[in-house]
C-alpha cells in the first residue's frame, strides 16, 4: 500500500467506516501486506509521540515536570512498538478462534484485517500523547472509537450476523484486555514477542505461523487452539437465543482460555479449601480476624480468603486468591519471565521470577509498609501486606505457610 492509499483508507475507516468495511473485506490480502503496508507504519504513532512526550516535553503535575532519560525512552519506545505489534497478532489469533460461536467463519487474514483496520483510531490518537491535558481525552476516545469500528467491521470481515456483533465485539474487548494485561506484565521478555510480529510479518502468503509448543510463543499459540476447540463445542450454543445457553458457552470458552480441555468452566476452590492456608498463628503473630469468598463473571471464578496477624506494634494481612480463570495466561506470564526493579531513597519495588514462581515486593522504609506477593502453581497469588520491621518479615510470614500444598492443588478443577 502506497503513501496515497494508506491515508485514503486512514480517512475512509475514520470517516465513512460503514462504506469502507465491505471494501476492506472484499480487498486481497496477506500477513505481511497488512503490516508492511499499513500496520507497522501506523503503530509507530503512539510509539514515537509518547517517546516524545516522555523524554523531551516530560509528565506535569503540581507543578513539577519529570522527563524520562532519553535512553531509557528510546528502550521504552521500541519495547512498547514491539508489543503493539506482536499483541495485533495475538488479538488476530482470538477473534478468529471466536468466529464459530458468534455465527462468523473463520478466515485468519480476515481476522487480521478486522484488527488491523479497527486500531486505526487509536494508533491515530496516538498524536495526543504531546497534547497537556486534554491528550488523555482524545486517546481514550480513539480507544473507544475503535471499538466501534470493530463493531462495524465484524459482519463483513468475519461474516458473523449483525445481531450477533455486539457480543463478538464485547468478548473480543475482554479477550483483548485481559491479553494487554498479561503481555504488560512481561514486557521484560518482550523480545521474544517482537519475533512473533516478525514471523508474522514475513510470512507472505498469509499462511499459519507455528511455534513450537514447549515455547513461549507455542503457549499462546496452544491457548488459541483451545479456545478454537471450545468455540467449535459451543457453536449450537452461541446460536441459541437462550441466555443461559449462551452464558454456558461463554464460560467454557473462558475455561479454555485457563487451560481446560473439556469445554467446562474452570472451578476456582471453595473458599473453605483457601481459609486451610491461613493458620490461627504466623510468624509468632495470633490471626485476629479470617473471611473468604468466592465471585463469578463471565464463566470466571476467582476465590480469596484473608486473615488478619496483629500483636500491640505490628498488622499484617494475608490474602490467598485463587486465580484458575487466568492460570494458562498467568503461566505464560511466569514463562516470559519479564522483571522490573525501581529504587527511591526510602525503599525499592522489584518483580522477578525465582524457582519458577512469580514474585513482587515493594518496600518503603519510611513508613515501615511492605508488600510481598508469590505466584503459586502459575495459579495462586499469595501476598502480605502491612507494617513490620523489615521486608525479611513478611518473606518469613509467607514462607512458612504450606505453599508446597497449594502447589498441589493447582490442577482441582482447572483441568
Amino acid at each position: 500500500m502506497d503513501s496515497n492509499a494508506l491515508i485514503a483508507r486512514v480517512k475512509g475507516i475514520l470517516l465513512a467506516p460503514k462504506a469502507e468495511w465491505p471494501v476492506i473485506a472484499g480487498e486481497p490480502a496477506t500477513v505481511k501486506g497488512l503490516y508492511t503496508g499499513y500496520a507497522m507504519i501506523l503503530a509507530a504513532i503512539p510509539a514515537v509521540f509518547g517517546f516524545i512526550k516522555g523524554s523531551f516535553i516530560g509528565h506535569s503535575l503540581f507543578g513539577v515536570t519529570v522527563t524520562t532519560p532519553i535512553a531509557a525512552g528510546l528502550v521504552g519506545m521500541v519495547v512498547g512498538y514491539a508489543l503493539g505489534l506482536a499483541m495485533l497478532y495475538v488479538v488476530a489469533l482470538v477473534v478468529n478462534a471466536l468466529a464459530p460461536s458468534f455465527g462468523g467463519e473463520k478466515d485468519q487474514v480476515q481476522a487480521l484485517k478486522t484488527v488491523v483496520y479497527a486500531w486505526t483510531a487509536s494508533w491515530v490518537a496516538g498524536i495526543a500523547n504531546i497534547v497537556p491535558w486534554i491528550g488523555w481525552l482524545v486517546l481514550l476516545a480513539g480507544g473507544i472509537y475503535s471499538i466501534y469500528l470493530l463493531y462495524l467491521g465484524l459482519p463483513h470481515t468475519m461474516k458473523c450476523p449483525p445481531d450477533k456483533a455486539i457480543g463478538y465485539t464485547a468478548v473480543s474487548v475482554i479477550v483483548t484486555i485481559v491479553l494487554s494485561w498479561i503481555l504488560a506484565l512481561v514486557v521484560g521478555g518482550i523480545t521474544a514477542m517482537g519475533g512473533l510480529a516478525g514471523a508474522a510479518a514475513m510470512g507472505g502468503d498469509g499462511a499459519e505461523v507455528s511455534f513450537d509448543k514447549d515455547s513461549r510463543l507455542g503457549r499462546l499459540a496452544e491457548m488459541s487452539r483451545r479456545m478454537e476447540a471450545a468455540a467449535e463445542a459451543n457453536k449450537e450454543a452461541a446460536e441459541s437465543d437462550d441466555p443461559q445457553v449462551q452464558a454456558q458457552a461463554m464460560a467454557a470458552m473462558m475455561g479454555a482460555m485457563a487451560g481446560r480441555e473439556d469445554g467446562q468452566p474452570a472451578e476456582s476452590l471453595a473458599p473453605d479449601q483457601l481459609k486451610a492456608f491461613l493458620p490461627g498463628t504466623l510468624g509468632g503473630l495470633e490471626r485476629q480476624s479470617l473471611s473468604a469468598n468466592r465471585q463469578a463473571a463471565m464463566g470466571m471464578q476467582v476465590s480469596e480468603a484473608s486473615a488478619t496477624y496483629a500483636d500491640d506494634a505490628q498488622r499484617v494481612e494475608i490474602e490467598v486468591t485463587d486465580l484458575v480463570a487466568l492460570g494458562g495466561m498467568m503461566a505464560m506470564a511466569t514463562a516470559f519471565g519479564g522483571e522490573s526493579e525501581s529504587e527511591s531513597e526510602s525503599g525499592y519495588e522489584r518483580t522477578y521470577v525465582r524457582d519458577g514462581q512469580r514474585i513482587h515486593e515493594r518496600w518503603d522504609a519510611t513508613s515501615g509498609y511492605g508488600e510481598y506477593s508469590v505466584l503459586v502453581g502459575d495459579r495462586f497469588q499469595v501476598e502480605a501486606s502491612g507494617q513490620v520491621a523489615d521486608m525479611g518479615q513478611l518473606k518469613r510470614m509467607v514462607g512458612s505457610m504450606d505453599l508446597d500444598g497449594l502447589a498441589r492443588l493447582k490442577d482441582a478443577g482447572a483441568r
